[in-house]
């Protein structure tokens, strides 16, 4: 997909998959956008794998020193628009 393609909803429906994927007993479907990944139990690995799975999706690269600030799925959506 072209980088221009994307958008903030297609970015959730992938973290929240992908999140799905590494959780197994979470339904990525019913992910709240506004809600941080340890809402739902993640740790900090599997928040990382989460991260750097979605990252290879989109082909994109984010600085780990920008995804500090990151509180919850959205802004990580929108952190990764920025690179795209």
């Amino acid at each position: 997909m072209a980088d221009n393609e994307w958008n903030k909803e297609q970015i959730i429906e992938i973290i929240s998959r992908n999140l799905e994927q590494n959780l197994h007993d979470i339904d990525g479907k019913a992910v709240s956008p506004t809600s941080s990944m340890r809402d739902y139990g993640a740790n900090s690995l599997d928040i990382i794998e989460v991260v750097s799975a979605s990252m290879r999706e989109l082909e994109i690269r984010v600085p780990r020193s920008e995804l500090t600030q990151v509180e919850n799925i959205e802004e990580l959506a929108d952190k990764f628009l920025e690179y795209l």
